[in-house]
């Protein structure tokens, strides 16, 4: 029973969800409210379980009934995440640039070297390692679109001296190469959204007892 009652719930919010297609109204209002408070609530509880409880509550309490002192250093962290709360207290919100300015000094520290991996070196390595396989004429060609596709999306970046001649040529094209980027990204984008349609769809024929029937009977 609490199944079917279950089913019947997440078929009523699909349709009010994909409501919206026909206008902003208040059964999607419903529904989108409805999913950001249980995700708040849901992260809530993930972060009690998974951070408050292994991290603050256990380590205070083994250094209160076993004499682990070194336990109580999680008081500094706990402290500063205390501190970002008083942004909400006008008197003491200039307590909050304290942890902010951790948080930002080690996170600065800690990504930069990973974006730089990721973001800079890899791109650079992608682009230049595909000039080591000439094992056919397809993969020199791609090797070589490759390079002058980011020759000339850089060149395009490069707003130091006026566009003409060369280097107006090859920003035009860069052009070309971020527009032809942007439009897989869209693509990609869009079939993803339209994956998630389908699950649903399929979600609503496998479980709406009329239509499942009728696409039963037609099978």
């Amino acid at each position: 029973m609490f199944n079917a009652i279950g089913i019947w719930v997440a078929i009523g919010l699909t349709i009010c969800v994909y409501s919206f297609l026909y206008k902003d109204n208040p059964l999607f209002k419903f529904a989108e409210h409805l999913f950001v408070g249980i995700s708040a609530g849901y992260l809530l509880a993930i972060a009690y379980h998974t951070n408050f409880l292994p991290y603050i509550y256990y380590p205070l309490k083994s250094a209160l009934t076993e004499g682990k002192y070194r336990e109580f250093s999680v008081l500094i962290p706990s402290l500063m995440g205390l501190m970002l709360f008083s942004r909400f207290v006008p008197r003491y919100n200039w307590m909050v640039r304290w942890p902010f300015a951790f948080l930002m000094g080690y996170s600065a520290g800690v990504k930069i070297p990973v974006i730089m991996q990721a973001d800079i070196y890899r791109q650079i390595q992608g682009t230049i390692q595909p000039f080591g396989d000439k094992s056919s004429l397809w993969a020199i060609t791609n090797a070589v679109m490759i390079m002058l596709g980011v020759i000339c999306t850089l060149i395009y970046f490069f707003f130091s001296r006026e566009r003409k001649g060369l280097s107006g040529g090859l920003s035009e094209a860069g052009i070309i190469f971020l527009m032809i980027g942007f439009g897989a990204s869209f693509g990609y984008t869009v079939m993803a959204r339209i994956s998630l349609l389908i699950g649903r769809v399929d979600f609503l024929l496998q479980n709406i007892p009329f239509i499942n029937s009728i696409v039963s009977n037609g099978r």
